[in-house]
């Protein structure tokens, strides 16, 4: 394959936060100018996306009269009619405003709270309206720097409040929506509550309908906590909860970077496009990126196509790496097979397990045969750097 020209079929979707960013960061001001919603779906459908997500406040401003929320979401539906983009997921700017500064399902002040679910609540509706299926939640500002500032155990109760009044909600209006956890360790806040895909998992099993909730990961957030983003995804593949995934770069445990997907851990995005393409994830593939604050607006857009030319590239050498008959000969040689094999088979008991001869010349074989691994990974990196053959 020479062309990595994305088409509607391979599912890419870009929140309007990400090409829409100006820049601005905690040591420095604007340098781009804002970028119109609807000029954002025109161009993002130009390059070959098939999806446009959006905050709240990416389509109105926070302060925005009923009236004037009426028109920006007008023009934004305009844009989508035009281009055919569709909106397969939404979600609440519930970090932005000072009001959030102690978060918004958590906050310690009562009325923040009543506030953020409401703020929520009315989204909903208008992610509905534009056929969004799942509705994702990002708790930047659930969480706390100082010990005694925050009580976890009834934040926690708060958060389960929260999620099981939304939940209801949903259930109540009939609406085909299902909700997302986005897990992140840390920043803006010092500790964010559920920080990694484990914690969200563990947290979902206790609400009121588990069944509505599911995980957004997102390859830095996972990178920053320092763990393993294809295994995250994978198990929760194996929960039946990937509801959507976040695709960006990093470097490691450091601050959130946000890099184009394919920068930074190179290796890791491969097996990540390789879990995502064999394990059974049929949803968008979704790009939260930030251009970086060096370009203008012709770099941002080379940034936004960088994102899914990488993954193309990635899931091209994924699907060369499977069909290889040497990686095939390696997989078995590895014992790949055997892993896919009840370890107690049908009729056999943990009874009969115990009867086997285990002596001292089974035991040793088993000690001294390597496991081939190296070979193996060997190989995949052969695929990722092109001289595979």
């Amino acid at each position: 394959m020479t062309d990595y020209t994305p088409t509607r079929e391979d599912k890419f979707s870009f929140g309007l936060w990400t090409v829409g960013w100006e820049g601005v960061d905690v040591f420095g001001s604007a340098v781009r100018a804002p970028l119109a919603p609807a000029d954002a779906v025109h161009k993002l459908a130009e390059l070959g996306a098939y999806g446009v997500t959006f905050h709240d406040n990416d389509v109105f401003p926070f302060d925005a009269t009923a009236a004037q929320r009426a028109d920006h979401i007008a023009a934004f539906r305009k844009a989508l009619d035009e281009t055919g983009l569709t909106v397969p997921m939404a979600t609440t700017n519930l970090f932005g405003h000072p009001i959030f500064k102690d978060g918004g399902f958590t906050a310690n002040h009562r009325d923040v709270r009543r506030f953020a679910i409401r703020k929520v609540v009315e989204n909903i509706d208008l992610a509905v309206e534009l056929g969004a299926k799942v509705y994702v939640c990002w708790g930047g500002r659930e969480g706390a720097e100082s010990g005694g500032a925050k009580d976890i155990r009834v934040a926690l109760d708060r958060m389960k409040e929260a999620y099981d009044i939304l939940g209801q909600y949903v259930l109540d209006q009939g609406y085909d929506l299902k909700f997302a956890v986005e897990p992140k360790p840390n920043e803006p806040r010092g500790d964010i509550l559920l920080p990694t895909i484990g914690h969200a998992l563990a947290f979902i099993n206790e609400l009121e309908h588990p069944e509505l909730v599911g995980l957004n990961p997102e390859v830095g957030h996972e990178e920053m906590a320092g763990v393993n983003f294809a295994h995250g995804i994978a198990q929760a593949l194996w929960h039946g909860k990937l509801f959507h995934v976040d695709l960006n770069g990093q470097h490691g445990p450091r601050f959130d970077q946000d890099l184009r997907f394919g920068a930074g851990n190179l290796r890791g995005a491969f097996w990540a496009v390789d879990t995502l393409e064999n394990g059974g994830y049929d949803g968008p593939r979704h790009f939260d990126f930030k251009p970086p604050r060096t370009e203008d607006m012709e770099g941002v857009w080379e940034s936004a196509r960088g994102c899914m030319r990488n993954y193309l590239i990635l899931r091209e050498k994924s699907r060369a790496f499977r069909a290889d008959p040497q990686v095939q000969a390696a997989l078995a040689a590895s014992k790949l097979d055997e892993l896919a094999r009840p370890t107690l088979a049908e009729g056999e008991t943990l009874a009969s397990l115990r009867e086997e001869d285990w002596d001292d010349a089974r035991i040793e074989a088993l000690a001294e045969r390597g496991m081939g691994f190296e070979r193996l990974d060997q190989l995949a990196m052969d695929h990722l750097l092109g001289v595979a053959g």
